[in-house]
């Protein structure tokens, strides 16, 4: 039977409340208590496309304190999206599996959701109350097969050792933005702002106003059908973001043209370029912030004098930046594991708030609990507001819509349109 998801949001509606890991209150995290005998022996498997996953494996070996005589490992699948469901219903099925939102309301993926455990299920005590209220995803008859283990966000990467430096703070607001960067460039600093010109999310236009975009369409959520269908004048719901990056583009703040030349890809030159250690502020995303680790030691500039540097939202908007709540995976289980049991015990280990936090920190992404401090780099994400944090599901935006607003900031930063003739072509702007 096919099963359609929701969000479940803060002001959730009062059933569900009653879920484990649901409500307007945070619970304090507890410490984890075994269920079987520390000798029981069993195997497990999670199945997954990352190529390694050093942080769950080190979440194996904690696991084995509790279990000795476990045994867990974890095997990459290739093309995943398109092999899950069937193995899961072959010959050596996977007992936990990696899904993500993408999988939602797709019927690619009927067969997959229907083989999930309903991990809301109350005597399986699995209490995911550490976990951000935005990031729960349930079917319509309120069951939750999918938990959140890394999220992700657009914003920046700054050189906090800059700023010390030049007497400066990180700003806060769009106007102290554009004044921080207009000093910054006094003192030397050719593009203030620097990140990959290219037509992706993390490339730097979209890390820069999509978040603002976004938070305008959950303001005015009667016109998302429109906008969803192009419908003719949808479009007018851009033009505040289009708007704001005309106007950053005209502010000096960042030199379009050292970027294309200094910055190839949006993944590994944007933290190369980083890494030389003269740009203030750099686009970037969660996804890109999680690959600085494993190379600070491969950039002989950062190696020689290394800096301090944190991830920021963009302050696009007047009042502040906006914090997206964006899941990267999530981890299922196959209610049809012959070890479902432990399969479950293992998922009451995992999702608590300190475990959660320490695979987080070794993959280096934003942790989906309620716990931003557990990373220094991530700790400023915890003074959004309230009102400018959202989950990407809440836009209600589908993706052709999504990549037409791509497509209308790709041609505005590149010059090869203005925020008139964007708005206005609405629904065939052409997409690189």
């Amino acid at each position: 039977m096919k099963k359609n998801f929701r969000m479940v949001l803060a002001l959730s509606i009062a059933v569900m409340l009653l879920l484990p890991g649901c409500g307007s209150g945070k619970s304090a995290d507890k410490a984890f208590v075994p269920k079987y005998d520390k000798d029981t022996e069993f195997s497990l498997t999670v199945a997954g496309s990352y190529g390694n996953f050093e942080s769950l494996e080190a979440e194996f070996e904690r696991f084995y304190e509790y279990y000795p005589n476990a045994s867990l490992q974890y095997v990459t699948m290739d093309d995943y999206n398109n092999v899950i469901s069937s193995a899961l219903v072959g010959s050596e099925p996977p007992d936990i599996f990696t899904t993500n939102s993408a999988m939602i309301g797709n019927e690619k993926y009927d067969a997959m959701f229907d083989a999930c455990e309903v991990l809301s299920d109350s005597s399986l005590d699995i209490d995911y109350s550490c976990i951000r209220d935005s990031l729960i995803r349930t079917t319509d008859s309120g069951d939750v097969l999918m938990l959140p283990i890394f999220t992700t966000s657009y914003g920046m990467l700054v050189n906090m050792d800059i700023f010390e430096k030049e007497g400066l703070k990180v700003p806060t607001n769009y106007k102290e933005l554009v004044s921080v960067c207009e000093k910054l460039r006094s003192a030397g600093y050719e593009s203030p702002m620097m990140g990959a010109d290219k037509f992706s999310g993390s490339g730097l236009f979209n890390c820069f106003v999509y978040p603002m975009f976004a938070y305008n369409v959950i303001q005015n959520s009667d016109k998302v059908d429109a906008l969803n269908n192009f419908e003719p004048g949808s479009g007018e719901l851009m033009r505040p973001a289009l708007e704001r990056l005309d106007e950053f583009i005209k502010s000096d703040a960042i030199d379009i043209t050292k970027c294309q030349e200094e910055i190839t890809d949006e993944y590994d030159q944007v933290i190369m370029r980083f890494f030389e250690g003269d740009v203030p502020m750099m686009f970037a995303t969660g996804d890109v912030v999680s690959g600085t680790a494993k190379r600070e030691s491969k950039s002989d500039a950062f190696t020689a004098n290394p800096f301090k540097y944190r991830f920021f939202t963009v302050p696009a908007g007047d009042d502040g930046g906006y914090f997206i709540n964006s899941i990267s995976i999530c981890f299922s289980v196959n209610k049809n594991s012959g070890n479902l049991d432990m399969a479950n015990e293992f998922m009451r280990f995992l999702i608590t708030k300190k475990e959660l936090n320490n695979m987080a920190g070794l993959k280096r992404l934003i942790t989906p609990t309620d716990d931003f401090s557990s990373d220094e780099r991530y700790s400023a994400l915890a003074d959004v507001s309230d009102k400018r944090s959202f989950s990407d599901k809440e836009t209600g935006l589908l993706d052709p819509a999504v990549r037409q607003f791509r497509a209308a900031i790709y041609a505005i930063g590149n010059g090869k349109m203005t925020v008139d003739e964007a708005i206005a072509s609405y629904g065939n702007i052409p997409e690189e």
